[in-house]
């Protein structure tokens, strides 16, 4: 008897390990999932809130590092790029805060939006724009997504509505989206991504109150990345705690350098938003390792001490290898060629990016309206208008 009960004990067993991937496939030796455990999530007006044990699969593991590599990567580049004065204007980098991007972009479902500020750069990217259509877009260049006419704030793709130069105005343009997937029918939800010095702004409690007051899908995401432009958030708000600053509203503080935890806060406020609960607050404690833009040396408010320490106990690519390599989801060398190929993509990107030609005089107005309902434009001098033309079909347009 004992013999036998022993055996089926250690079916069991072998079985419960299986089924988390913890038993190597032998095939090709990888483990085909692998649980981990995430920070415990702050609640606000939730009586219950994400799990804190997560699993990824080995597919996930090889898409979340090579989309966080990937933005990494072209920010590298576009931080070059301005440094040779190809990239003009302003140019807000994402480095550091990749998870948040990437873990949201997870949960989402095709007919979800989003909406974010100026860094968007690796929104841009994650939501379908090749490297090239950013770079180019960034260097002002025909083979942008907007055609480089909308530079680093203004990138589009399908139901991205891009980023915004205005501090804290995406936030209401997030409500509306919200407010249109209700009005259809739909169970889409709309993300509005802001940023610690964006939070303090009026018109960001304002649609708090109209969001919550009709049950609006939209997921209110607070990027905490320590400081507006070079003020710390201790020094401009009375109450960090972001995530309950929707007063009657449910929030979720979540750390916004681990991609899996960001996930699991995301999937949980989907799954509010789209089953007509209203909205959600989330904030993404996250750390940004360049200025507010290229112009901020981004060490007068701050040491690079500081940024050296969370280079390297939290970093958000540094840490997602360190844990899926552990865990035996993938070896370093597989993501050493991930690695390569990336850089080859980007430098290919780049090569191209300050190789092509900016767009004709003539196109400067086309594209302008997508159901124009004047056929010309105005121009530096009201009378010598310029022709409206369509060459591309207007995006988000339906």
């Amino acid at each position: 008897m004992l013999p036998s009960y022993a055996r089926s004990l250690g079916k069991k067993a072998l079985t419960q390990k299986k089924a988390l991937g913890l038993i190597s496939n032998a095939k090709n030796n990888y483990a085909t999932e692998a649980a981990f455990e995430t920070k415990p999530f702050r609640l606000h007006n939730l009586e219950q809130g994400p799990g804190t044990n997560v699993t990824l699969t080995r597919d996930d593991a090889l898409k979340f590092y090579n989309q966080m590599h990937t933005i990494r990567r072209m920010e590298t580049s576009a931080g070059n790029l301005y440094k040779e004065k190809i990239i003009r204007g302003f140019c807000h980098l994402y480095s550091g805060q990749e998870a948040v991007a990437v873990g949201i972009k997870a949960a989402l479902r095709p007919h979800d939006a989003v909406i974010t500020a100026y860094r968007a750069h690796g929104w841009s990217h994650i939501m379908g724009v090749p490297p090239l259509g950013v770079l180019a877009e960034l260097t002002g260049r025909q083979s942008g997504c907007a055609r480089g006419k909308g530079g680093s704030m203004h990138m589009y793709t399908n139901n991205f509505y891009g980023g915004n130069g205005i501090v804290g105005a995406q936030v209401p343009l997030g409500v509306g989206l919200a407010l249109a997937a209700k009005y259809k029918g739909t169970d889409g939800v709309a993300v509005a991504l802001y940023g610690d010095g964006a939070a303090n702004q009026g018109q960001v409690f304002e649609v708090y109150n109209m969001a919550k007051l009709w049950d609006l899908p939209c997921i209110f995401v607070c990027e905490n990345n320590g400081y507006g432009m070079g003020t710390s958030a201790e020094r401009a708000a009375a109450n960090t705690a972001y995530y309950t600053r929707g007063d009657v509203i449910p929030g979720i503080w979540v750390d916004g350098m681990d991609v899996l935890a960001v996930r699991e806060a995301a999937r949980f406020a989907v799954e509010h938003c789209a089953t007509g609960k209203g909205p959600v607050v989330m904030e993404a404690a996250t750390y940004r390792y360049s200025g507010h833009s290229m112009s901020d040396p981004g060490t007068s408010y701050r040491t690079r001490d500081e940024i050296q320490e969370v280079r390297q106990t939290r970093d958000p690519i540094t840490s997602f290898k360190e844990k899926i390599i552990t865990a035996n989801l993938v070896t370093a060398e597989e993501l050493k060629t991930i690695d390569t190929e990336i850089r080859s993509v980007v430098d290919e990107a780049t090569k191209k990016a300050k190789a092509d030609k900016e767009i004709a005089m003539e196109e400067l107005t086309a594209d302008i309206s997508s159901l124009p309902l004047e056929q010309y434009i105005r121009n530096i001098s009201p009378f010598d208008p310029l022709p409206h033309k369509r060459i591309g079909e207007a995006v988000n347009f339906k």
